[in-house]
């Protein structure tokens, strides 16, 4: 049996998006397999954040 998967991009505003982030999870069809945060900043040593999310979801 070949396993299928989906990969989704979700762009997010760590301290306003919970909610979103929820509603979005909630959503899906298949179930979580791993959220990989895109880490960035916009100069090396200052503060970093989250500017998007890649989840990937294992189809049944």
């Amino acid at each position: 049996m070949r396993m299928r998967y989906r990969v989704h991009r979700l762009k997010v505003k760590m301290t306003e998006d919970a909610r979103e982030l929820e509603r979005f999870l909630n959503g899906l069809e298949g179930e979580v397999v791993s959220i990989i945060p895109n880490v960035n900043s916009d100069r090396p040593g200052m503060f970093s954040y989250v500017d998007f999310l890649m989840i990937v979801e294992k189809l049944n």
